[in-house]
Order: structure tokens, then C-alpha cells, then sequence
């Protein structure tokens, strides 16, 4: 009966794995129904969206459009305006440095890892709205798991079928035995894509919700419609080619450093 602890150890695999996912499910459904609704701030719909380096991008394009920050298309930020109006402009300011110039690219990175933005993190996960890194990690890891059970159950129960061991169970029996344990890990996988689909790399689904409800109010022409846009869908809702350039760059350091000045020449 070499093929009943084959089948033994397809339901070990498989029950491990679905329970892990299901208590991954039930800890992020108990944050979502703890969330605390409120009106997002332009940094927390960028949060909730792309996470800290979209919270860096919103800040550098606010501050360029308001011309207190030079954004040029070399891939280089000049300080206009050193005085900071609220946490995150001073981050960005300071990431920049005391000479007040910078490339941008490692402006967006040390401002991304500031402090700032964690406690904006670590508000938007207090409140609910947002996916604690466990949460993420686990939800991840435990759909992993139950592929990984998938695939266990198929070998074994091909092994089980496939190994000349004298059996007085008909092979075809056999194989419904290991289709139960295959059964409830596709099962699963399939209950996770539509119960787990909507949690994304940010936002739990109260998050999103409130994102939902703030595109739906920004319709507009406004300054703050644009910078929701930006806000949400990132670097691509820039209308500037400049601008949009600024970010995209990605020439040598030397080489931007040369055309820089010789821009600021120019001007």
C-alpha cells in the first residue's frame, strides 16, 4: 500500500498550504473591516497607488509646476524655492542636498526612504487603508504554497500510479483518491484569485475604495485635478513633455552633468 502514504503526504502538503492561505485571507479581511474611512490627502492617494515613490514624484511635479523647483529634461533638480511648505517638500528639498542641485533619480530614492513618507505609511496602515508588509508578504507566500501543493500532488499521485507495486486498489481508484487533495488546492486558488485579486501591492480594499471615490470627485480642469491624476496614475498623467522627460532620463551621470550647464549657459 506504497501509494496510500503518497497519498498521505499529498494531504499534508495540501492541507498545510490551504490553511496558511485562508489565515493570510482572514488577517487581511479583519483590517479591511477595522478601516477608518476618511478624505485622502493628495500624498496618501499617491501612497495608496504606488506607494513611496510615487509619494516622492507627486512632490517633485507639485513643486515644479509651482516653479519653486527646476525639473530639467537632463534629468537634473534645481532648488528655485528652499523653504519647504509642508514634511514632504522638505524631504525632497534636503534629499536634493545644500549645493540645491541634483539629479533626480537619486533625489526620488533617498525621498522614497525618508521618514516622511513611513509615517504616512504607517498612518494609512493604522487606519486600514493600507497593506501592512506581513500582509503582503503573507497573502504572496501562502498563494505560492498552495501552487507549490498543486504541483506536490501531481507528482505524488504520478508516482503512485506509475510505480509496478502490487496494489488490490484499481489504479483508476487511486488516481480519484489523489484528484480529492488536487481538487481542494485548485479550489482554493480559485477562491483566492477572487477573494485575494483585490488587494493590491498597496491599498487594501478600503484603500482602493477611497481612491475609487476620489477619481470619481476629481473630474476637472484645476490644479488639483491634475496633481490627483499624477497622484494615481503616476509620472504617465504628466502633460509636459519636459517634464515628463525629466523623470525618464536615464543618460551618463558625466554626460548630464556636462549638458546640465551648458543649459544653464543657455538660460
Amino acid at each position: 500500500m506504497f501509494w496510500v502514504l503518497l497519498l498521505l503526504l499529498a494531504w499534508a502538503a495540501t492541507g498545510t498550504a490551504c490553511t496558511r492561505l485562508c489565515l493570510a485571507a482572514v488577517h487581511a479581511a479583519d483590517a479591511d473591516a477595522h478601516a477608518r474611512a476618511h478624505d485622502l490627502t493628495l500624498y496618501e492617494a499617491a501612497f495608496l497607488s504606488g506607494g513611496p515613490r510615487r509619494v516622492a514624484d507627486l512632490t517633485l511635479v507639485s513643486m515644479a509646476r509651482q516653479h519653486r523647483l527646476l525639473l530639467a529634461h537632463t534629468g537634473w533638480a534645481t532648488v528655485v524655492d528652499p523653504r519647504g511648505r509642508d514634511e514632504m517638500e522638505r524631504t525632497v528639498i534636503g534629499a536634493i542636498g545644500p549645493e540645491g542641485q541634483s539629479r533626480i533619480a537619486p533625489v526620488r530614492a533617498d525621498a522614497a526612504c525618508a521618514d516622511a513618507v513611513r509615517s504616512l505609511a504607517d498612518r494609512l496602515v493604522d487606519a486600514g487603508l493600507a497593506m501592512p508588509d506581513n500582509a503582503r508578504s503573507g497573502i504572496a507566500a501562502a498563494v505560492r504554497q498552495v501552487r507549490l501543493a498543486v504541483a506536490a500532488v501531481v507528482a505524488l499521485g504520478a508516482v503512485a500510479l506509475l510505480t509496478p507495486a502490487p496494489s488490490e486498489m484499481p489504479r483508476h481508484l487511486v488516481a480519484l483518491w489523489f484528484a480529492l487533495p488536487l481538487t481542494l488546492s485548485l479550489s482554493c486558488l480559485a477562491i483566492a484569485r477572487v477573494e485575494v485579486h483585490p488587494y493590491s501591492r498597496w491599498a487594501s480594499p478600503a484603500g482602493q475604495r477611497l481612491l475609487g471615490a476620489l477619481t470619481r470627485r476629481s473630474g476637472g480642469t484645476d490644479e488639483r485635478t491634475y496633481l490627483t491624476s499624477v497622484a494615481v496614475r503616476g509620472i504617465s498623467a504628466v502633460g509636459e513633455p519636459d517634464l515628463r522627460a525629466a523623470f525618464g532620463h536615464r543618460g551618463h551621470p558625466r554626460e548630464d552633468h556636462l549638458g546640465h550647464h551648458r543649459e544653464q549657459r543657455r538660460d
